[in-house]
């Protein structure tokens, strides 16, 4: 059976962007659904649209020799092979089309089919709901037509002896993020983000070596390094009459080893730094293996007036465990629950609860992840205490941070009228 082509009168103003020659497969079970989004289509000039109501159809035409199907838009809820089941076929062998999901079911329900889609290692282009309206899917399309620049290769895997030499021999370097407090624009601190300063490759983002480190059992030297160097710099800073405090990220594995916080310790008398002004961030989604050595490493360091934070909050299993058996005095709130927030019920009742949950236990709250204009608006009122983010500020050497310090005093006016 031969999919049938949906058209409008030739009359419909072109659209001068989009491609020529390729075409758009529309999959919904509604003939009525096909034709309205067929014409909306039309009307912003792509007239090459293969409308079907059924998956083998829509099978049928991705398959066929003669077809340059470029683009899905896919309808979640029909008979037989319903839109998620269908992911999975595209996944199988058309995992290079993009997909549009195109559903009047709930929100929470779509972004899952998204996220699944993407799991799938599909190209899920955005959602639209039912009915389509022209302003949004003409703000979709700009994005097909525009897609991100392709990586220029695989990224290099790195030798256990390559990260090995890098943690022992001083190729790593810390890179310092700011932290802004959200009621007056003071910069309350930074986040020291370890990178690789590779011979080669330049300086290597922690994605790219993590894993050899972990698997290899050099997380506890990782730690120690970027620890030394942070408060080092906090000191340095200190001296030139900046005081900021700094985070550094550690895993249960450090907490774990009951002379943990006497090396922290040690280390902040070494260097003359106030343990108040460390915080030292847990980010693992997983139970620790000796739970009464991690309450008793963090709750020495709590004495000692060191801040604990529960990095990432919300997205692994034992977050809510560790509030309610560990004296963490700070969370931050993970940026996947805040960026789109103002757009979306879900993540806005999501990010709420998680400040409200921390304010109640008196615990600081920060808001990491704030990527633009958007998500800063809405943080603004939300109760929040810090926030961090590429909108505030990158992560940056530490002889850039003082050259940021002078353009966000500028910002900050602009950004906290009076």
């Amino acid at each position: 059976m031969r999919p049938r082509s949906v058209g409008a009168p030739d009359s419909s103003p072109s659209f001068p962007n989009a491609p020529l020659v390729t075409e758009l497969l529309l999959l919904d079970d509604d003939p009525l659904q096909l034709k309205l989004l067929a014409r909306a289509l039309n009307g912003l000039g792509y007239h090459d649209v293969v409308g079907c109501t059924t998956a083998a159809v829509a099978l049928d035409a991705l398959n066929a020799p003669e077809r340059t199907i470029g683009l899905i838009f896919l309808d979640l809820n029909m008979p037989d092979v319903d839109g998620v089941a269908f992911l999975r076929l595209l996944a199988e062998s058309h995992r290079s089309i993009p997909v549009v999901l195109v559903s009047g079911e709930d929100e929470r329900l779509v972004e899952t089919a998204a996220r699944l889609g993407a799991s799938h290692q599909l190209t899920v282009l955005g959602t639209l709901p039912k009915p389509v309206w022209p302003v949004e899917l003409r703000a979709l399309l700009a994005r097909w037509e525009s897609p991100a620049p392709a990586a220029s290769g695989a990224p290099t895997a790195y030798a256990a002896g390559d990260v090995t030499r890098a943690v022992r021999h001083g190729e790593l370097v810390n890179y310092y993020q700011p932290k802004v407090d959200l009621v007056t624009g003071t910069v309350a601190g930074v986040e020291a983000l370890v990178r690789w300063r590779h011979p080669l490759h330049g300086d290597v983002l922690p994605g790219r070596f993590l894993g050899v480190v972990e698997e290899h059992g050099l997380i506890s030297e990782l730690t120690r390094v970027v620890i030394g160097a942070a408060l080092s710099q906090a000191d340095e800073w200190r001296q030139d009459g900046l005081q900021l405090s700094v985070a550094v990220n550690v895993s249960m594995d450090d907490l774990a080893q009951v002379d943990f916080a006497d090396y922290v310790l040690a280390e902040l008398e070494r260097h003359g730094v106030p343990p108040s002004d460390l915080v030292l961030e847990v980010g693992e989604p997983r139970l620790a293996r000796d739970p009464h050595a991690v309450m008793e490493v963090v709750s020495r360091l709590r004495l000692k007036r060191v801040t604990m934070s529960i990095d990432d909050f919300g997205t692994g299993h034992s977050s809510l465990a560790q509030v309610r058996d560990l004296p963490f005095n700070e969370v931050k709130i993970d940026g996947s629950f805040l960026h789109g927030a103002g757009s979306n019920a879900t993540l806005a009742a999501l990010f709420t609860a998680s400040v409200d949950m921390a304010r109640r236990i008196g615990m600081r709250t920060v808001a990491e992840g704030v990527e633009d204009s958007a998500d800063w608006a809405w943080l603004r009122s939300r109760n929040c205490d810090q926030a961090q983010g590429f909108f505030l500020g990158r992560p940056m050497p530490a002889d850039e941070l003082r050259h940021w310090l002078a353009g966000w005093e500028r910002r900050r006016r602009e950004l906290f009228p009076a």
